[in-house]
């Protein structure tokens, strides 16, 4: 069997269409979730992950009146004190889009007494 020149480039448009599956796939597989449900990001919602599946690549949708309410990325040192450590994302938009990362991904909202008052969650992605 003799091969053309059209060989390789069929090769690889298969190969880019097969990535392109692939990577549509993956994507397709992401859950969206909004924090504290129908009643949003606000106060008492560190109980809200409870019996969900997360994994990485999972969208948290973070709803609030953004005049009263933030959310901070944390590490685990700071979700547990209740600190926001320097150089930490904060989300301000009363709408937030959060990617979930693999292992657990901390949120607090950092306005004064907010946190310790429940206004934190814990959210561990597979």
């Amino acid at each position: 069997m003799v091969k053309g020149r059209g060989s390789a480039s069929v090769g690889v448009v298969l190969g880019a269409v097969l990535l392109c599956l692939l990577l549509h796939s993956e994507v397709a597989r992401a859950a969206i979730y909004s924090v504290g449900d129908r009643g949003g990001w606000t106060f008492n919602t560190a109980n809200w992950p409870r019996g969900k599946r997360f994994r990485a690549g999972d969208v948290l949708v973070f709803k609030y009146n953004r005049s009263v309410h933030n959310v901070v990325g944390v590490d685990g040192r700071s979700y547990g004190s209740c600190a926001t450590p320097r150089g930490a994302k904060t989300y301000k938009s009363g709408n937030d889009r959060i990617k979930l990362a693999r292992g657990t991904n901390y949120f607090i909202c950092n306005i004064p007494g907010h946190c310790q008052s429940g206004m934190k969650i814990a959210v561990t992605a597979a």
